[in-house]
């Protein structure tokens, strides 16, 4: 992937050293011209550029997974951009609404994962029985990873809700090797007895499998999971993402899952079975189709992904 700047004229002949009052002027605005465009593309311009490592696999169509396995990345397809200007945590929460509501964010697996294939496939408790401790993800066909889409959106979306007031938390941003392990991510929320948790995640489907849906904790009281007490508000918190997912990003409830509610449950994810505090996971597309992968990969409708998860955040927290 390569990134061109805007197209300039070639060289005109140079004038006369005289310059008019106008012409003064207009070379005194240029600097400040082009330091706005400067800082413009710093802070990531149209926000399109893709960031990503190739991460390649698909899930089974209908039975989107919390970890698919993949191969590993073509080292040309990270274009290792700068950081997003959502990036940055500020030491305080800022006042507003949410102020003293904490909210854990989970981004769906993670970059280094595919380099630490054994450490992943280790075998951990969800109650229900057993699964790897993570895997790699999903990608796009052009090879954007699922890994890296869910770490952008969680940016931005923390950004968004700390400027509302609340304690955001991450359960990695790409500043670990690899994981965390399906049952420390619960952990993570856990601990940090948080009002909301939600794992941020891109479906790897067959092609034709359209839209987003909400993951939602079944009933499971088994091994170490006892998800009875967060059922219903787990449920309150995935419809209202749901429904301002929707309204903000214009995007479909899935095709092929959900009978178009957006809204799935499940007892096979131990992200979900081993929380003790509300908890959802959001599929906010399907990367193996290209439809999905147009906007997946567009950095303006990261944006709104974020967005629409956020206000459903906002409204589940303050009732």
């Amino acid at each position: 992937m390569s990134y061109t700047g805007p197209g300039f004229d070639p060289p005109r002949p140079r004038r006369s050293r005289l310059r008019s009052p106008l012409t003064v002027a207009v070379a005194a605005l240029v600097p400040g011209a082009l330091l706005g465009w400067v800082v413009y593309e710093a802070v990531g311009g149209s926000g399109d550029g893709g960031d990503g490592r190739t991460t390649v696999s698909s899930s089974a169509a209908g039975t989107p997974t919390e970890a698919t396995s993949s191969a590993a990345p073509s080292p040309s397809d990270d274009p290792k951009p700068g950081p997003s200007p959502t990036t940055p945590t500020p030491t305080e929460p800022a006042s507003g609404p949410l102020k003293g509501k904490v909210v854990v964010i989970d981004p769906g697996h993670n970059p280094g994962n595919f380099e630490h294939t054994a450490e992943i496939n280790r075998k951990v408790d969800i109650g229900t029985g057993s699964k790897e401790c993570d895997t790699t993800g999903t990608a796009t066909n052009d090879g954007y990873p699922e890994a890296r889409f869910t770490l952008d959106v969680s940016r931005r979306l923390r950004a968004l809700l700390e400027a509302r007031g609340a304690t955001v938390k991450l359960t990695q941003e790409d500043d670990r090797p690899y994981g965390p392990c399906i049952d420390e991510r619960a952990r993570i929320g856990n601990e940090a007895d948080a009002d909301a948790v939600v794992s941020v995640h891109a479906d790897g489907s067959a092609a034709g499998n359209r839209g987003f849906h909400v993951i939602l904790p079944a009933a499971v009281e088994q091994g170490a999971a006892d998800t009875g007490p967060i059922v219903g508000p787990s449920r309150d918190l995935g419809e209202r993402i749901a429904g301002n997912f929707v309204r903000v990003t214009g995007s479909a409830p899935s095709n092929y899952v959900g009978d178009g509610t957006g809204l799935v449950t499940r007892d096979d994810l131990g992200g979900l079975n081993l929380s003790t505090v509300p908890k959802v996971f959001i599929e906010c597309g399907n990367m193996r189709d290209t439809k999905d992968a147009a906007l997946l990969t567009s950095g303006a409708w990261r944006q709104k992904a974020a967005q629409g998860i956020s206000e459903g955040i906002v409204s589940f927290l303050r009732g």
